[in-house]
Parts: structure tokens; C-alpha cells; sequence
């Protein structure tokens, strides 16, 4: 009688599927949100964790009918599970960047207080030199745009420098001056040498928590002097919003100079006035995951963009 020897049983393998479900739930602890979260139903979300735990042969969750826990394996085997989900992106994004630069999707995210004055220069540089690029744009705070590079949901951000974020490299593109934006009749009104002393005693109106622009704006306050004593009234969300505030009298506020034509001429109630040297100023940058594969793509995508950029108030970082 014949036999045969067959090949060892190999083990069972976690599905990328199942390692998504799991990072989600570790991410956010909750079953409902992780699933609308990877776009996955919710049942589907939890038989993925379940199998992954058949298949790993460890509890990784324990649920409770109140709220969802990471057991101790669980916490171990989720930073795992994110750094072969990292990896595999970079696979992916690798082999898109090999198969033609300037083509496929692009992820990029920006900042509310550089989108509305530089998306339509950005948008007609990609409209007329790369056309076969899929670029897909992301308005969001700094937190949130640098917490979706550093897990692979964006490509490249627009926004203002330094981050000082491990892991980030910083493109700069263009620095520019900040502006004082008062009332129509207000004493600083059309001035070209305002010394920054001048901030220490002004009814400052900023943006709200989480806004680059207000802790910009904070910075340049307390360099000049303002003294703890003095308020900041915090009262909108947007610059847009800003503007229409110290139109109506109640108080004043620093705008970048791309956004003061396109804010001032919503309203003929308001004057700018224009800081001595040197004035307050912020750095603008492309910013991108350090060692990405799309790196020599970025950079030509950023000289590009300063040339279309010059036409700006601003100075070109060359």
C-alpha cells in the first residue's frame, strides 16, 4: 500500500481586511465609530476581530456592554498591526509613484487659513501641467491634517511652518508679512510703518482654538509685549468671519497678506494698515512623510508651485 507524505499544514494568516477592522477598534474603542470609520458594517467589523483572534489564538478585545478595552495582548499586537498596515501602504504608494510620477491620486491636506487664497492657483498649476494627477483636497486644522499623514489618509499638506513633528520633512514654498485689518476710521488705518508695540493695548479679535493662526497671532503679541492682562477676545471660526467682526467695530485682527484682498473687499467698513520692518511674518511649506516614495515627485511639484506663486504678496523661498 502506497503512502504519501503531504506538506506540513502552514498556519493561518491575519487578512489585511482584519487588521484594519482590529486598528480601528484599537483606534477608537468603540465598535460603532471604527466601522463607520473604515467604511466596514458594523457586524462585519466585529466577525473580522473575532476571526483575527481565532486565527492569532489570543483575546485582543474585551467587550463589555458599556465600552470596548484593549486586553493587554491587544495593546501589544495593535502597534503590530499598524506598522504592517504601514508598510503596506508604502508598498502600495511605491509602486504607483514607479509606475508613472504626476498620475493616480493625490491626497493633499490644507489649512482653513491658506485654502481659499492658494487652492485656485494649486488647482490650475494641476489642472494645466498634470492633468492625469487625481488631486483630491482635505480642508482641516494642523492637528488633525498631521495626524492623517502620519497614518497614510494624506499625501502632502499645504500649511504654515514649523510643525516640528518627528517623521515630517518641511518643503518651504513662500514667507509672508502679516497685515493689521482695523475699522474703516481706526487711527492705524492705512499705515505702512505700524510698530508692533502698537498690539500691546488693541481690542484683538482671533481664531479659535486650534487654528495655526491664532497661536501665530499669539506669538507675535507676546514679542511685541502684550502682557497677560490685556484680553483676547476669541469670536469665530473662520478668517472670513473675523473680518466681518471688526467691520462691525469690535476690534481689530491680523490677516497673512495672500488672504487681505480677498477678506478686505468683502466690506468697504474696514481699513489695513501694513507693520515696520520686520514685520510679523509666517513660513507656508509642502510637508510630507520623511522617505516617501513619491519624494523627487513632491519636490518638482513644489518648484512648480512657486513659480505660480510670485504673482503673490509674498517672498519666494528659493
Amino acid at each position: 500500500m502506497a503512502t504519501s507524505i503531504g506538506r506540513p499544514r502552514q498556519p493561518r494568516q491575519p487578512s489585511l481586511a482584519q487588521l484594519r477592522a482590529f486598528t480601528a477598534v484599537a483606534d477608537h474603542l468603540h465598535f460603532r465609530d471604527a466601522a463607520a470609520d473604515i467604511g466596514m458594517s458594523q457586524p462585519a467589523l466585529s466577525g473580522a476581530v473575532s476571526a483575527l483572534e481565532e486565527t492569532l489564538g489570543v483575546q485582543l478585545v474585551e467587550r463589555t456592554t458599556r465600552k470596548v478595552l484593549l486586553s493587554p495582548a491587544g495593546e501589544k499586537l495593535a502597534v503590530r498591526a499598524r506598522r504592517v498596515l504601514d508598510a503596506v501602504g508604502e508598498l502600495m504608494e511605491e509602486a504607483e509613484a514607479a509606475r508613472a510620477p504626476f498620475t493616480g491620486v493625490l491626497r493633499l491636506g490644507v489649512i482653513p487659513t491658506v485654502a481659499p487664497y492658494l487652492l485656485p492657483t494649486v488647482l490650475r498649476l494641476v489642472h494645466e501641467r498634470y492633468p492625469a494627477l487625481d488631486l483630491q483636497v482635505h480642508e482641516e486644522q494642523t492637528a488633525s491634517l498631521l495626524d492623517g499623514l502620519g497614518h497614510g489618509r494624506l499625501d502632502l499638506l499645504l500649511l504654515a511652518v514649523p510643525l516640528g513633528a518627528p517623521g515630517v520633512t518641511e518643503i518651504p514654498l513662500f514667507d509672508e508679512d502679516f497685515a493689521l485689518v482695523v475699522p474703516r476710521d481706526h487711527w492705524l488705518g492705512g499705515r505702512g510703518d505700524i510698530p508692533r508695540e502698537a498690539l500691546r493695548e488693541l481690542d484683538l479679535l482671533l481664531l479659535d482654538e486650534g487654528h495655526c493662526l491664532r497661536d501665530q497671532a499669539l506669538d507675535i503679541c507676546r514679542e511685541a509685549g502684550r502682557t497677560q492682562g490685556v484680553p483676547v477676545t476669541t469670536s469665530a471660526a473662520g478668517l472670513s468671519t473675523l473680518v466681518q467682526l471688526v467691520a462691525g467695530g469690535l476690534g481689530v485682527t491680523l490677516l497673512p497678506r495672500t488672504a487681505v484682498r480677498v477678506e478686505t473687499g468683502r466690506s468697504d467698513q474696514l481699513a489695513t494698515g501694513y507693520f515696520a520692518d520686520p514685520a510679523p511674518s509666517r513660513t507656508v511649506a509642502l510637508a510630507m512623510r520623511s522617505g516617501a516614495a513619491r519624494v523627487d515627485e513632491f519636490e518638482e511639484f513644489a518648484g512648480a508651485l512657486r513659480g505660480e506663486l510670485r504673482q503673490l504678496p509674498v517672498r519666494i523661498c528659493e
